[in-house]
């Protein structure tokens, strides 16, 4: 039954709208639809990921200051929790809210992943296409005359990498203050864990992106963008206020 319904409800649609766009796009260029795609994927989920980003810049602003408290209680766990949570009410942060809109995200974010997979591969589109779209059978993987959508390229592969590390650059917490010493021990362990997540994250992405049909890729390069794009936007905004 769910599988049915994330068929009906995401996978087809979106696979349509996929179609759609390649079918009017002059040269039938499925980078450009790839683009476009993603543009749509994140102005539909952009109250969701604001909500997220906006959080995690709340939680990031609040380090110094969850520092000092556990410098104050670093012998009481049960008051240094409870003075942390206090902390978080009195500046109306949810710790937790930039974890459920990723979470929502997540079965549009397959859907989409499956839509390229099948459209970039498939020598016939099939029955999911509706019956009044004009269906093109298989889709030109060509895109800017050179990248071949179906098959892995290290050159997107590098790219989507060297835009996850700016973009999770970005998303680091502060370093403690250093005049702190015992009380900062779990800070200087958090910073130590985002030096790693920095360099991680894109590695991973570049080995990841190598082995995927480079349409996939595309569209992890385009999304990282206008994430960290967004996620600028938001920053700058926040820190005015």
């Amino acid at each position: 039954m769910f599988s049915y319904l994330f068929h009906v409800i995401l996978y087809q649609p979106i696979l349509n709208i996929f179609v759609l766009l390649y079918n009017i796009i002059p040269g039938h260029d499925i980078g450009v639809v790839i683009l476009l795609i993603t543009v749509l994927v994140r102005a539909a989920v952009y109250p969701l990921m604001s909500s997220s980003i906006k959080s995690q810049k709340a939680v990031q602003d609040l380090q110094p200051k969850i520092a000092e408290i556990k410098q104050q209680y670093k012998n009481d766990q049960q008051k240094q929790a409870a003075a942390t949570m206090q902390l978080y009410k009195e500046n109306k942060v949810n710790p937790f809210a930039s974890c459920l809109p990723l979470l929502i995200q997540l079965p549009v974010l397959i859907a989409l992943y499956m839509v390229m997979r099948d459209g970039l591969i498939a020598d016939n589109l099939g029955k999911d296409i509706y019956a009044f779209m004009y269906n093109p059978g298989k889709l030109n993987n060509i895109s800017f005359w050179i990248f071949d959508m179906a098959k892995s390229n290290i050159v997107l592969a590098v790219l989507a990498g060297a835009a996850q590390f700016f973009q999770t650059k970005a998303m680091l917490v502060k370093q403690p203050p250093k005049n702190i010493n015992e009380g900062a021990k779990d800070e200087q362990m958090m910073a130590m864990m985002n030096k790693q997540m920095l360099y991680f994250m894109p590695a991973m992405t570049v080995f990841i992106g190598a082995t995927l049909p480079a349409g996939l890729t595309l569209y992890w390069l385009f999304s990282t963008l206008l994430t960290w794009g967004q996620q600028v936007l938001i920053y700058k905004k926040q820190n005015k206020k």
